[in-house]
């Protein structure tokens, strides 16, 4: 019997302790070297997905690119807003690019 998939978020403590409920791992770094050292230990207890709240998607852009070439863990960020904010809405269509080999689900319809 396989293991089932782990999921790991990183964000801020007043958004993301809700998702313990649903098993998912929480962390909420206080600064960038506890953020970088969270995601190199989510990669090292192998999760399968590391959900990132949008405002470390810049500050850990390096080493979440650095993460592109391997299968696991995939990196997705999130925003804890109703709209996708710009650095999200980027995330998921380079994901989506790499994903499908095509942006035809980015593309403005006319």
């Amino acid at each position: 019997m396989s293991e089932p998939a782990r999921i790991a978020m990183i964000g801020e403590a007043e958004f993301c302790q809700l998702f313990r409920l649903f098993g998912l791992a929480v962390y909420s770094p206080a600064n960038l070297d506890e953020a970088r050292a969270r995601l190199e230990q989510i990669v090292q207890e192998k999760y399968s997905l590391c959900l990132i709240q949008e405002k470390w998607l810049e500050p850990l852009k390096a080493e979440i690119s650095a993460l592109s070439h391997k299968f696991l863990p995939v990196c997705l960020g999130f925003s804890d807003y109703r709209g996708a904010t710009e650095a999200v809405a980027r995330a998921i269509m380079e994901l989506s690019i790499r994903a499908t080999g095509s942006d035809a689900l980015f593309r403005e319809r006319t």
